[in-house]
């Protein structure tokens, strides 16, 4: 991988089950330097039952041991590296905490926004020695997923409130420089801007009126989107476009220039040269790599 490739960050999609807000990754094994940064469209949540590795948000390094576990809102770019070409193993919770929490508190939507607000404050790293409660129900929400025993979603949405509401009280009382992304503070400000993008990729979005939404002026808009995302808006609009037709390319067998369309590309020749800038591939490829023909 070249340097250029490393410092690249890509965008990574995950699509919900079906009547599930919960998505499990199991056995993820994490090799040294592979890992790119990179940041996803929900929460994710890992617990390292394996070997030794360092989590980057951002530039801040946090060192990770078997018992490690990871809170990782939407949007927070991050990577894994395993030390010394040592295998890292991790197991993953993939959440759409905004739907689940909203339908759990759909009678209180106030108390839904104050428990998203707090669920996505900011990330952390921690071990299980320092907070006995949350990997606990972790790894009850990863065993459940698993053994997927008779009526284990209604017994998953008492758990994964049970995990959100803690998650929501670790910033409790909190000072703000404590948080690894004190350095980036300016992320809440384009939040807005972020959860629309993610909403309508496929509509045409422009820079103005994503900076409206954010109550500030464009050109601080740009600053600000570029300091906490690494990239200007257009090419995190593409990238969130790209991942999600990558998707449609592995789950379908429609037309490529019909998924290009879907994405929100208005020609396909575009979509193809910003394929292949993010993915590094063409969509033919992506298909014949999947085993998958159009």
């Amino acid at each position: 991988m070249t340097q250029k490739e490393k410092n690249k960050m890509i965008y990574r999609y995950y699509e919900m089950p079906v009547n599930s807000p919960v998505l499990a990754l199991w056995g993820y094994d994490v090799r040294s330097e592979k890992d790119r940064l990179h940041f996803h469209n929900y929460m994710e949540i890992g617990y390292c039952y394996e070997g030794n590795c360092s989590v980057f948000l951002d530039k801040d390094e946090f060192s990770c041991s078997s018992g490690t576990f990871t809170i990782i809102p939407k949007n927070t770019p991050h990577k894994t590296v395993s030390r010394q070409e040592i295998i890292c193993r991790w197991k993953y919770l993939i959440i759409d905490t905004d739907s689940f929490l909203s339908g759990i508190y759909k009678d209180d939507p106030p108390l839904a926004r104050h428990l998203i607000r707090r669920v996505a404050h900011q990330p952390y790293v921690m071990h299980e020695k320092q907070q006995e409660k949350i990997p606990v129900l972790i790894k009850q929400i990863l065993a459940l997923m698993q053994e997927q025993n008779d009526l284990y979603l209604e017994e998953l949405k008492g758990l994964l409130c049970a995990l959100l509401i803690n998650i929501a009280r670790l910033g409790d009382g909190e000072p703000e420089e404590k948080s690894p992304l004190a350095k980036t503070a300016n992320a809440s400000i384009i939040a807005p801007a972020l959860d629309y993008i993610s909403l309508v990729p496929e509509q045409p979005i422009r820079i103005d009126y994503l900076a409206a939404l954010c109550h500030v002026s464009e050109t601080h808009f740009r600053r600000v989107f570029v300091e906490c995302m690494k990239m200007p808006p257009l090419q995190y609009i593409h990238h969130v476009r790209i991942h999600r037709a990558c998707d449609e390319l592995l789950r379908t067998n429609d037309p490529i220039n019909a998924i290009a369309a879907r994405a929100g590309f208005s020609t396909l020749s575009t979509f193809n040269r910003n394929f292949r800038q993010i993915t590094g591939i063409s969509p033919q490829q992506l298909r014949r790599q999947s085993g998958q023909r159009k």
